[in-house]
């Protein structure tokens, strides 16, 4: 079964932050997106990839203090 893709209304609830962050990521390249025509769409499985990558890279960090 293909991975559902998320708006960005659905992705800011899902994380919840605000959208304008949620553009501001995408637009940056911080967090996986596509770009179909003006829309930006969030692949759900890779974002939940991403989270856990961050996890991982935050708590790294707070080992190397």
């Amino acid at each position: 079964m293909p991975s559902k893709l998320l708006t960005v209304d659905e992705l800011s609830a899902y994380l919840k932050i605000p959208k304008p962050t949620v553009y501001y990521l995408a637009q940056t390249g911080r967090i996986p997106a596509s770009k179909v025509g003006r829309h930006w769409r969030f692949d759900e499985e890779e974002i939940k990839k991403w989270l856990k990558e961050q996890q991982v890279a935050y708590r790294n960090r707070r080992r190397k203090k």
